[in-house]
């Protein structure tokens, strides 16, 4: 995989998130920029480690392809409309010296999805802000949402989800030179930097309610708030706290994850045949073992251990 300047320090992955299955991105605040950007195709669209998972990656057959469905309508059209982030460290991270290349887990994937679909990795992104996911799956501005996306019921009656492809909780960053909290109990109190519209929004309150909240449109914006100062803490997906570690020595992980939270593939409301297709591309990829290879090429260089089993599609309210 291309150079993504992280530091290759690896750090442990707890045990009690490896049970349930994996680690990812708890609906984390994204770019909020609302312009397409190319994000595959050329020279640019895989990582060097994962040629060749792109070069064997599955194809659907021309059966699975449905007259008139969403399938049919992206293969017509030559590319994959994806709602992802560009300022998520080994998720889906811009590079700013070349625009067209975003990489990480969940834009690979998205890629593999586009190469399943079309047989080339084309795929365009639309950066979403946290609230505005499903209104652009609702008005067809995107064919799918890779954004670490916390499956729930109260989404689901508003759009439809694959999956679960992965399984995180929120986790607990503070100053590297903070040694006063080290539990979610020490959060009361305490000025709590939080994603707008993700889990940490409601967890906080739960475990800390004497805890002030203060929210960030995005997760470079809430980073730069705890270095600053601006908060005590910041409660954020375990594995996005690792990469930021990893690129900021003033921060730390203080706290592993207290919650469980299974994160989807967002899709259009009311189109089971476009979730059955998407589910069966996301068994294929999981039991052929290119899901764990691209894991491991953009996680996984952060955390100790080999690549987690994918938690089971459709195993959880909302899938």
């Amino acid at each position: 995989m291309r150079d993504i300047r992280l530091p290759r320090r690896r750090l442990p992955l707890i045990t009690a998130v490896l049970a349930t299955a994996s680690v990812a991105i708890a609906g984390c605040g994204s770019s909020d920029s609302s312009d397409a950007v190319p994000g595959g195709g050329g020279d640019n669209e895989a990582a060097a480690g994962l040629d060749a998972v792109y070069e064997d990656a599955p194809v659907a057959d021309d059966e699975l392809i449905l007259p008139e469905s969403t399938m049919a309508e992206i293969k017509e059209r030559g590319v994959l409309r994806v709602a992802a982030a560009l300022d998520a460290p080994l998720l889906s991270q811009q590079d700013p010296s070349s625009p067209d290349d975003v990489e990480g887990f969940d834009i690979d994937l998205a890629k593999m999805l586009a190469i399943y679909i079309l047989g080339e990795p084309n795929i365009e992104i639309v950066p979403p802000a946290s609230e505005t996911r499903e209104a652009l799956l609702q008005n067809g501005t995107v064919d799918v949402v890779f954004n670490t996306y916390t499956i729930t019921e109260e989404r689901d009656e508003q759009i439809s989800f694959a999956g679960p492809y992965f399984t995180s909780g929120l986790a607990v960053a503070v100053a590297a030179d903070n040694d006063d909290i080290t539990s979610v109990e020490d959060l009361d109190g305490r000025n709590v930097i939080v994603g707008a519209n993700t889990p940490a929004v409601t967890a906080v309150p739960e475990v800390a309610p004497g805890a002030e909240v203060t929210s960030f449109a995005t997760d470079p914006q809430a980073v730069q708030a705890l270095v600053q100062g601006r908060g005590d803490a910041y409660v954020q997906d375990y594995t996005l706290l690792l990469a930021a570690a990893a690129q900021n020595d003033d921060i730390k992980v203080a706290v592993q994850p207290f919650t469980e939270e299974p994160y989807g593939i967002g899709l259009p409301p009311q189109d089971p045949d476009f979730k059955d297709f998407v589910n069966t591309w996301l068994t294929e990829i999981e039991d052929d073992g290119s899901w764990a290879e691209i894991w491991e090429a953009t996680l996984g260089t952060v955390v100790e251990g080999d690549a987690p089993t994918p938690p089971e599609i459709g195993s959880v309210p909302g899938s």
